[in-house]
């Protein structure tokens, strides 16, 4: 796990593009969780996101999961090789399986979520 990430509680990752951009995927605990990724619904480039508010859907075999903006914003990218190929979440979510790409507004920062080691203490719990 990169050290550099920021993660929310619901699972999602937050790599800070050092553009006022930042990307979000879901970490390894939560893909293992799933199960089997078979579809990501994936939000419209332009959509405004809240904090919290639930933007795109992640199915598996076994379950529906909502992913949430950890951050105000505008989606400004979306991975479009997910609607062929959703697996790779399961089998890259770091990296080929990020999700979106969030433009921040109102001066936004990511100082309200954890750090990887404290992600990772939170998941061994």
């Amino acid at each position: 796990m990169d050290r550099k990430l920021k993660f929310n509680e619901s699972h999602e990752w937050i790599k800070d593009n050092g553009n006022g951009t930042i990307t979000i995927g879901i970490s390894d605990h939560a893909q293992q969780l799933l199960g089997d990724v078979v579809f990501v619904d994936l939000p419209k480039v332009g959509r405004k996101v809240k904090i919290g508010e639930g933007f795109s859907l992640v199915e598996s075999a076994k379950v529906v999961s909502n992913i949430y903006a950890p951050v105000n914003g505008e989606i400004v990218e979306v991975n479009k090789i997910l609607e062929r190929k959703p697996e790779l979440i399961n089998e890259e979510p770091f990296n080929g399986g990020w999700i979106v790409k969030i433009k921040l507004t109102d001066n936004c920062n990511l100082d309200h979520l954890m750090t990887a080691g404290v992600y990772q203490a939170s998941i061994e719990n």
